[in-house]
């Protein structure tokens, strides 16, 4: 006999979501840890300050499919679109592990690119979290779905340590067969998503313009929030590995330093949303970006490994509460018609500035050296401060339409 789907899924979906993120994000630890040297190794002398090329492409697929990702999801719906993604991960694993066989650094870029493109689809677990369940429960839902981020903290650098010489004697290889695992695995997960699509009226309703959408307060907020906070991340973490290699530290010295970092960005996401219903969403902003400075002034006062570790566990913890507030923020700014236009305008704006921030990060630490780099994390995030502290002054906060 076929049992009846619950009346409510959103307990299902969140979790299988925070499931989905939690394979994903491990898949996102491993290249973090990973993509940097195998693109050292493959350069020569004079091209190693392209060593974070790969994870600039990576930030550049997600800029260019985010949009078209949350379009497509907004006709075909969450798990097809997922699903989509997924495959996309496949084809990266395999292409990098074909680039390191033939020692193709134009290979392993291809493999960043599509690693990007499955990103660019996967980011939006959060924001489908926040599609299955009521205004109240909003926050919680991103929160908890991100906190499955927890789990890749310990598993990505696990596993990447595990896999390197899987297939040896080609080093790293075996990295990219398990990130092509997991994203199956993810593959597999989502065929139990039930998240309704848009209604053919939603779907017919153009809602307002996206120029007059953006220009609430709230949204320019939520997108300061989310573009700094991430990209100060993207800025430290990505250069993290090489400028650990110019100080003597290896290569499981570095994976430890990134498992404590991402455990940092996941684990506070079990209370995040908690905090943000109690202390407001604009505080924890604040505190995400001053929590943020922290790591940019840890890493300015030495170049030790425990310099190293707590500047990432701070970014880690300082990007969670600045993205989640952002997002969280971002949800209160639109109708149902207008989410895909306007979710996929915010993620465009974020990995946009996220690929910026990846690509100058290998040449600030080429050219400029580790401080520089950390000096220029500064402006970022003096202007989320003063973007989230702006908004609270305000004498009357906009109302927008509900975004069921």
């Amino acid at each position: 006999m076929v049992q009846p789907e619950p009346t409510d899924p959103s307990v299902r979906n969140v979790a299988l979501l925070a499931s989905a993120q939690a394979l994903f994000m491990s898949v996102q630890t491993m290249a973090s840890a990973t993509t940097p040297l195998a693109a050292h190794a493959l350069l020569g002398v004079d091209q190693k300050w392209l060593a974070t090329m790969p994870v600039f492409l990576v930030q550049l697929g997600i800029m260019a499919s985010t949009i078209p990702a949350s379009l497509l999801m907004a006709i075909v719906g969450r798990r097809a679109g997922f699903s989509l993604g997924a495959m996309l991960g496949l084809l990266s694993g395999a292409a990098g592990i074909v680039a390191l066989y033939r020692q193709s650094f134009l290979l392993l870029c291809l493999s960043a690119i599509l690693q990007g493109g499955q990103a660019g689809f996967f980011f939006y677990f959060r924001l489908a979290a926040a599609d299955t369940g009521p205004a109240d429960v909003r926050a919680r839902a991103i929160a908890l779905v991100m906190a499955g981020g927890v789990l890749a903290g310990l598993l990505g650098p696990q596993t990447a340590k595990w896999s390197v010489n899987w297939l040896a004697p080609v080093t790293f290889a075996g990295v990219y067969l398990a990130m092509a695992s997991f994203s199956l695995a993810v593959l597999l997960l989502i065929q139990g998503l039930r998240i309704a699509t848009l209604t053919s009226a939603q779907r017919g309703a153009a809602g307002r313009p996206l120029g007059i959408i953006v220009r609430q307060p709230a949204f320019r907020v939520a997108l300061a929030s989310s573009v700094c906070g991430y990209a100060v991340m993207t800025l430290t973490m990505s250069a993290t590995p090489l400028a650990m290699l110019a100080c003597g530290f290896g290569f499981f010295d570095s994976t430890t330093v990134i498992e404590a970092h991402v455990l940092a960005m996941f684990l506070p996401s079990i209370v995040t949303g908690h905090l943000i219903a109690r202390f407001g969403v604009l505080a924890i902003m604040v505190a995400g970006g001053l929590i943020e400075l922290g790591c940019a002034l840890v890493n300015l006062a030495g170049v030790g490994f425990a310099n190293f570790l707590v500047a990432n566990v701070l970014v880690g913890l300082g990007w969670n509460f600045a993205f989640v507030a952002g997002s969280t923020l971002l949800t209160t700014t639109y109708t149902p018609a207008e989410r895909a236009k306007v979710q996929a305008s915010h993620d465009f704006a974020v990995y946009a500035a996220t690929a910026t921030a990846a690509a100058l990060s290998g040449a600030l630490q080429a050219k400029g050296g580790w401080m520089v780099t950390n000096l220029a994390a500064l402006p970022l995030l003096a202007t989320l401060v003063v973007a989230a502290l702006w908004l609270a002054t305000q004498p009357q906060r906009p109302v927008p339409a509900p975004a069921q």
